[in-house]
């Protein structure tokens, strides 16, 4: 095994990144070091890489970037039991601390002193990275790598979607990201009646419809209060899911859940929001549910068997496959504005 590696490295404060040789690391008794195969590009990577105000307060580099992977164990520490060189493995990227009230309470997602891989610690933009086993996830061998590095925010689709049933439902999805779409098509193959895709970018919309919404409503068009609550006789969506977190998207999920519905809010604002709450929640009796991350490991098994099954394509979401070294094509591809892209997948 060589001693260097390639790694995307947040060099200092302030926008951009540098690709750079560096140690491999070394790993601890309950870590694998595991050999990338394939990297995404997450909307949190672009705010460490612009250096938004989250950014500056969270950071501290210099650091590798990165979360979202696949790759093959190459190495096990002394004490790890589960997997073992060779194996194919992704990452739950939050690292529970397995001693709070929320861990022990089977809360582990939401751990009191979680650690974020690439956020907290050094990440995966690199030929390897050192990953806890508690957080180390067995890939199926048949799952292309592409497809396996972006389980981490297919299962946060998979678990605001299926927080609560949506067969025989109908579902409103705010927000055309990578994630939002990802959930219309859970949405799809666990059997929602009708299914809206909200969004603002055309090029995301049409892979909206590829993965299963009935009508998409691009926000700059129309009137998508209106146009969801007219298509449904005025009674709207059983349930409506905000991917987005912005003030309009909160707005009108609030607007178009039925009463007795069903509220996702999954996006993050940028800010403090405001919401209408005695006629948006106490009044129309709905039930709001914060998701944050994946449940370990239930929403996990839901999407590997998603994938296995067939049933789930994901592939129209990744449009692009990039080698390490264009990361900055890659995160040009993310900003560009209107989008012109889903998933971007580095390949190092």
């Amino acid at each position: 095994m060589p001693e260097k590696m390639r790694a995307v490295v947040k060099t200092e404060p302030g926008p951009g990144a540098a690709l750079l040789t560096v140690e491999i690391p070394q790993i601890g008794p309950k870590d694998v070091l595991v050999r990338v195969k394939a990297t995404s590009i997450c909307g949190t990577d672009v705010h460490i890489y612009e250096w938004n105000e989250w950014a500056q307060g969270r950071i501290h580099p210099p650091q590798i970037m990165g979360h979202e992977f696949a790759g093959e164990v190459v190495e096990v520490g002394s004490q790890v039991k589960s997997l073992k060189v060779g194996d194919f493995v992704s990452a739950e990227t939050h690292i529970p601390c397995g001693q709070c009230i929320q861990c022990k309470t089977g809360q582990q997602h939401i751990c009191a002193n979680l650690k974020i891989l690439g956020v907290d610690t050094n990440g995966c933009f690199a030929d390897y990275v050192a990953l806890p086993e508690v957080v180390a996830w067995k890939n199926d061998e048949d799952i292309p790598s592409e497809l396996a590095s972006v389980q981490e925010p297919l299962g946060n689709a998979v678990y605001a979607t299926l927080v609560t049933g949506v067969t025989g439902k109908k579902v409103a999805v705010f927000g055309d990201g990578p994630t939002g779409l990802f959930s219309v098509g859970v949405a799809r193959v666990s059997g929602a009646a009708e299914i809206f895709a909200v969004g603002r970018h055309p090029f995301r919309l049409e892979i909206a419809k590829k993965m299963g919404a009935d009508i998409v409503l691009n926000e700059h068009e129309v009137d998508v209060v209106d146009a969801i609550l007219t298509a449904t006789e005025g009674i709207g969506v059983d349930i409506a899911l905000d991917m987005a977190g912005s003030q309009d998207s909160i707005d009108q999920t609030l607007k178009v859940v039925r009463k007795g519905g069903r509220v996702t809010a999954f996006g993050i604002p940028s800010g403090p929001v405001q919401i209408d709450l005695a006629n948006g929640v106490v009044f129309k009796g709905i039930t709001i549910h914060g998701i944050s991350g994946r449940l370990m490991f239930d929403t996990w098994f839901k999407a590997a068997n998603l994938l296995k099954s067939g049933r789930l394509d994901i592939s129209p979401v990744i449009t692009h496959k990039l080698p390490l070294d264009e990361f900055e094509k890659g995160f040009a591809l993310m900003t560009t504005r209107p989008k012109m892209s889903g998933k971007v997948v580095l390949l190092p």
